[in-house]
């Protein structure tokens, strides 16, 4: 248990670190150029120069923040829970017969397909409450 609170501890770090390397560079350079280098001009379709690459300004639309960041968000959902999914099945198969390491390694998998069914359906749900019932324009 020590040893996953030591490793979250490090990724964060790491994360921290990526998100705040090169400010010194972003402060004078806020926009980008279309071939995603750091400008301090904003041209005609701005995105913003930050550590995890050029984000567009704009919030929806087809090239706009929630576009650009949704493929991601999905993919890292589906490969957590292919990892805990992995977890669950070498907990039940060193499990020994153990009725209660065989029930936390049920649960774990459980949850795991729960998780993956509920992100692959979210965007399914979205678009039926933006575009069917509430009817906001400018999302496609």
């Amino acid at each position: 248990m020590r040893w996953g609170k030591i490793a979250v501890f490090a990724v964060g770090l790491v994360m921290m670190g990526s998100i705040f390397c090169g400010q010194a560079e972003a402060a004078t350079n806020v926009f980008c150029d279309p071939s995603g280098n750091p400008t301090g001009n904003p041209g005609t379709n701005p995105k913003i120069y930050t550590a995890l690459g050029c984000l567009p300004v704009e919030i929806s639309g087809p090239t706009g923040l929630v576009a650009t960041l949704l493929p991601y968000v999905f993919g890292i959902a589906g490969t957590v829970a292919f990892l805990l999914m992995v977890y669950g099945f070498i907990q039940m198969a060193t499990s020994g017969g153990d009725p209660k390491a065989v029930q936390g390694a049920q649960e774990t998998v459980t949850a795991a397909i729960k998780g993956l069914v509920v992100s692959i359906f979210a965007i399914f749900i979205i678009r039926l409450i933006t575009l069917k019932i509430l009817v906001i324009p400018g999302i496609s």
